[in-house]
């Protein structure tokens, strides 16, 4: 099996930051929102045997864009090798490092950085009495999306009776989801973990973070033949105070400035279509249960989407990257961060943050030019004779120059 790229991976462990305390209302939100996302990692050889690069060491999530969101790949520290996608059709680029391997002792850093333009959120009017059945559901929805696979056991014979016993026969969609999140708020706490679990897991425990959660209902939806995947996003978060995480024995050490990382349901229910189902981060809590969609997370211009799974193995593929850092010695450090950024600049407000100055040079650049062109035409007005000057070099530069200015 491939091991999971670093940098998604590491994204998932972070799922565990964010609880239903911190999610800050949004009124009034604007029609667009600009952001900037900056990633950065760091591997480091600290073993005895070579680091030896896979495609999955350097490749790079590209988020996705929709109906709610336009993301572009705006800054990346090494040329990309390649676009492709992976097995769930989530865009990916690979980075073209300049070495093949990390030797003893050896560091290898990089930076990516997105502008995202996300758009107003509002979903339909989602009534119980207005959802619709079982029946409803395209066949071919059903065959995408509520098989089994290494993640989703709907072939669990705890899990199959489980379903069912909640649901106690009902047909409309929305009931049964809205049951199932009834179930989950009395008998399943939030608890963070080490790496993500599997759906029998989570339920023999009875606890689990956003996307263990998550798991277990698409796994229970899917057994009733409701489709359902897992998605994951990240959240600009400005009044949060800058953190920093160890895991695995120092192997892995992330941080984060003004951004968590959460993952969540998305769900078929007629007549609406997909839907998402948060367990974790809702507004006002689920006292309502039907919360866990209209006021989802992801429901707010402060939630990027990042990628869906829905045929990956991402635990298996998780826990066998902890294995690899720990047993070879190697390390890997991230640091993520989301900022505010014009919706239209694709981030430049914030290079404006940083130079100040450079639309006065502009300013001055186009002054001084007209003033040097009427000062040429005039001196031509006066004398037709006009050998080799100076000051006409000098401002035919000038005139060039212009176009080399950069506006922000």
């Amino acid at each position: 099996m491939k091991r999971m790229v670093p940098v998604v991976f590491t994204l998932f462990l972070l799922l565990s930051t964010l609880t239903l305390t911190g999610f800050v209302v949004v009124k009034g939100e604007a029609e667009e929102a600009g952001f900037i996302v900056k990633m950065s990692v760091t591997y480091h050889n600290n073993g005895t045997e070579e680091w030896v690069f896979t495609n999955e060491d350097r490749a790079i999530g590209l988020f996705m864009n929709n109906t709610w969101q336009t993301v572009q790949l705006i800054n990346h520290s090494y040329p990309l090798e390649n676009t492709t996608f992976d097995e769930d059709g989530n865009p990916m680029a690979v980075l073209q490092f300049p070495e093949s391997k990390l030797n003893l002792g050896e560091n290898i850093s990089y930076t990516v950085t997105y502008h995202a333009l996300s758009k107003s959120r509002l979903l339909s009017d989602v009534r119980e009495e207005n959802s619709g059945t079982l029946d409803d559901i395209p066949e071919e929805l059903k065959e995408s999306y509520c098989g089994e696979s290494d993640t989703w056991l709907v072939n669990d014979s705890e899990l199959k009776d489980l379903a069912p016993s909640i649901a106690k026969g009902e047909t409309k969609v929305l009931t049964i989801v809205k049951t199932f999140i009834t179930w989950f708020r009395a008998n399943v706490t939030y608890e963070t973990q080490d790496t993500p679990r599997y759906p029998n897991e989570t339920y023999a425990e009875r606890e689990g973070d956003c996307d263990d959660q998550a798991i277990l209902f698409i796994t229970l939806c899917r057994i009733l033949g409701i489709p359902s995947f897992l998605q994951i996003g990240c959240i600009h978060m400005p009044t949060i105070s800058p953190t920093q995480d160890v895991y695995w024995e120092g192997h892995l050490t992330t941080s984060l400035k003004h951004i968590g990382w959460h993952g969540w349901a998305m769900v078929y229910i007629p007549p609406w279509g997909w839907l998402p189902v948060d367990f974790t981060y809702v507004i006002g809590g689920l006292a309502d249960p039907l919360n866990a969609i209209k006021k989802a997370a992801v429901t707010s211009q402060k939630t990027l989407q990042y990628m869906n799974i829905s045929q990956m193995d991402y635990i298996a593929s998780s826990r066998k990257y902890r294995d690899f850092l720990k047993n070879n010695d190697f390390y890997v450090y991230t640091q993520d961060e989301m900022m505010e950024a014009s919706p239209t600049n694709h981030g430049n407000d914030n290079l404006e943050k940083l130079f100040p100055w450079v639309p006065i040079i502009a300013i001055v650049v186009i002054a001084v030019t007209v003033a040097g062109i009427f000062v040429y035409v005039w001196k031509r007005e006066k004398s037709k004779e006009i050998e080799f000057n100076p000051s006409l070099t000098f401002w035919s530069l000038a005139i060039n120059s212009i176009v080399y200015v950069p506006f922000f």
